[in-house]
C-alpha cells in the first residue's frame, strides 16, 4: 500500500519528460556530471588549501588578569561592608 509499482514510476517520467522535455533533463545530467568531476579533481589536487595550513599559535599573554578574590581578601573585606552598612535604622 505504501510503495509505488513500476507504472507508477513510468506515469511519473513520462510526465517530468513532458514538463521539461528531454533536451532540457539530459543538460542538467551533464552539469551534474561535470560538477561531480570537477568536486573529485578538486579533491585529488595535493595542494593544500589555504585554510588548512597551520597557523602559528597565540602567544602568552603580557599583562596579567587578577582572578577572583581569595578566602583570606574576603574576610579582610568583610569587617569593611559592614562598618559601612551600619546606620540606624528608621
Amino acid at each position: 500500500m505504501g510503495s509505488f509499482s513500476i507504472w507508477h514510476w513510468l506515469v511519473v517520467l513520462l510526465v517530468v519528460l513532458l514538463l521539461f522535455g528531454s533536451g532540457k533533463i539530459s543538460g542538467l545530467m551533464g552539469d551534474l556530471a561535470k560538477g561531480i568531476k570537477s568536486f573529485k579533481q578538486n579533491m585529488k589536487e595535493e595542494e593544500p588549501d589555504a585554510s588548512m595550513t597551520p597557523t602559528t599559535p597565540p602567544t602568552a599573554a603580557t599583562g596579567t588578569i587578577p582572578g577572583p578574590a581569595s578566602a583570606s581578601s574576603t574576610a579582610t573585606a568583610a569587617p569593611h561592608a559592614s562598618a559601612t552598612s551600619s546606620r540606624p535604622a528608621a
